[in-house]
């Protein structure tokens, strides 16, 4: 009797997460934000497929934004993603600076 051992092979990341620049870039317009009143708490999900910035208006509610990046649809429709509060994707995209854009332009009508 022959056996074989098959053994799977290894996941390219057992976590996705971000990394210092894109924290950065993420905390520089939730620090904006922050300052000017609207946001309060944020958390961070490091899964097997994504990772996840969750921003909050409290922290006893649901999120109002969360940017997600997702290694599977890098090459489809981008690294990128952030929703909205209903889970409706707002903008998909391969830069984080242009999937962020639109909370830029949030910040300054809240600021008018």
């Amino acid at each position: 009797m022959n056996v074989q051992n098959t053994v799977p092979p290894p996941a390219p990341y057992d976590q996705v997460s971000f990394d210092r620049f894109e924290l950065g870039e993420i905390l520089s317009v939730y620090g904006r934000h922050v300052a000017a009143g609207l946001w309060r708490d944020y958390g961070i999900s490091c899964l097997r497929d994504r990772a996840v910035f969750s921003i909050f208006r409290r922290a006893a509610e649901n999120p109002l934004y969360r940017v997600e990046k997702i290694p599977a649809l890098r090459h489809r429709q981008g690294l990128y993603a952030l929703f909205g509060p209903e889970g409706q994707v707002l903008k998909r995209g391969t830069t984080l600076r242009s999937v962020l854009a639109p909370l830029e332009r949030k910040l300054l009508r809240a600021l008018d």
